[in-house]
């Protein structure tokens, strides 16, 4: 084996894979929420990289501001709070009003949503997919003694977006007021309200930090892939969610170890057996290891009868 070729493929995994968590951990939380799966949300990451697109071919230049990647960065805290407070209005319009209905009600609403948000992306991008302007420097950072370029300046820019934010997340859950009010309320609803905390606050501040990321993981998307496309929401969500459902859906360590996981697999068998093979394999694993571990890789044990 070409261990440099391998060192290469493992890092262009890894840097897939963090964008790839970032959309899981949206799954995730929301799901050890109120327990709904929102396939509405990678087509809030799809907003995301249209968000990107606008930003960079007409908003920037609308004020006179050069697209580079410094005004690119800049836009990032807007397209994060556009696509939290979607996410938000999301949850309290399609999702709020049926909580108490039965399960079935709210995913059907969640798929509703989806094909809603799709259908805006076509409106206001077109069928076809529309290239976003290069700012992305692509210079090799760090060479490996055989003149492959191991990591390059483009892939520290994923990782100087993406990483960050992953830890700033766990911070927020483990270390605030309003992370442990969100953990108390995945545990038992009724009892946080019982306690003096504001269910319906907690929850609707989990879907704005979701759509935050996923609007983050767009803008990342759209600049790395140099695209943006109505239809981007449907596989990254895909695999997103099957990140979140390998690590245990409703663990945020293991929804970024998912995805990183994923990431891995998927550059891997890209290279080394077959691109058209890829999906197989993913969802391969996925069923083999919920079939030995039906929880997932990091996913607590629930009680029988819980």
């Amino acid at each position: 084996m070409d261990l440099e070729q391998f060192a290469v493929i493992l890092s262009i995994g890894l840097f897939n894979g963090l964008i790839v968590a970032l959309v899981a951990i949206g799954y995730t939380l929301v799901y050890g929420i109120i327990e709904l799966i929102n396939f509405a949300h990678g087509d809030v990451f799809m907003l995301g990289t249209l968000l990107t697109y606008f930003g960079l071919v007409a908003i920037l230049p609308g004020f006179g501001v050069e697209a580079s990647l410094i005004s690119a960065l800049a836009l990032i805290p807007f397209i994060m709070v556009i696509t939290a407070v979607i996410n938000a209005s999301i949850e309290r319009v399609a999702y709020r009003p049926l909580r108490n209905a039965p399960r079935l009600a709210p995913l059907i609403s969640a798929i509703g949503m989806s094909f809603i948000l799709q259908n805006v992306g076509i409106i206001l991008l077109g069928p076809s997919p529309k290239a976003v302007p290069s700012v992305l420097p692509n210079d090799p950072l760090i060479v490996m003694p055989g003149g492959r370029t191991l990591i390059s300046l483009n892939e520290v820019v994923v990782g100087a977006v993406t990483i960050p934010l992953l830890l700033a997340l766990a911070y927020f859950v483990t270390s605030t007021r309003q992370g442990k009010a969100m953990r108390a309320t995945a545990q038992d609803r009724e009892a946080a309200g019982l306690m003096g905390i504001n269910v319906n606050r907690t929850i609707s501040q989990t879907f704005l930090i979701g759509g935050a990321l996923a609007g983050a993981a767009g803008f990342v998307v759209a600049l790395f892939l140099g695209q943006a496309w109505w239809f981007f929401g449907f596989p990254f969500g895909l695999l997103a969610f099957t990140s979140a459902v390998l690590g245990g859906i409703g663990n945020i360590t293991g929804a970024a170890l998912g995805g990183i996981v994923l990431g891995l697999v998927k550059s891997i068998s890209d290279f080394y057996i077959e691109a058209r093979w890829t999906n197989v394999i993913v969802f391969s694993i996925l069923i083999i290891v919920l079939v030995f571990r039906p929880t997932g890789l990091l996913g607590a044990k629930q009680a029988e009868g819980a």
